[in-house]
């Protein structure tokens, strides 16, 4: 098991950009393939992105491809999303989540570590 913990969430305008982070600790982070959810209100948690362990291959949601950029550095124990060209439909609560396998899951049923959240608002 690995404990999560992001930051970096907050209130931005549309176009604007924010970084998030998630931090881990209790676990050989190398191992983990990462993953980052978001959750709107009255809406199912969805696949933002996700990297795997190893190789660091990444994959995007169509919703973000070309706005996100996720990365991960091992020496840290963290993942970072950044976001770009943030539109009000990007608002949400933002969880990083880990698990211990080689490719890149896209169902919030395949982790089993998870992030407390962190809040994401984009004004127009």
């Amino acid at each position: 098991q690995v404990h999560l913990v992001e930051s970096g969430g907050g209130l931005v305008q549309a176009g604007g950009s924010l970084r998030l982070s998630c931090a881990a600790a209790g676990g050989t982070f190398s191992r983990y393939t990462m993953g980052w959810f978001r959750q709107a209100p009255g809406k199912e948690r969805e696949f933002v992105a996700g990297i795997s362990r190893f190789l660091g291959t990444t994959y995007y949601s169509d919703s973000v491809k070309g706005r996100f950029t996720l990365s991960r550095d091992d020496a840290k124990s963290t993942v970072f999303l950044q976001m770009s060209t943030l539109k009000p439909e990007d608002t949400a609560v933002y969880y990083c989540a880990a698990v211990e396998r080689g490719s890149v899951p896209t169902r919030p049923q395949d982790y089993n570590n998870w992030g407390q959240g962190t809040q994401v608002t984009v004004s127009s």
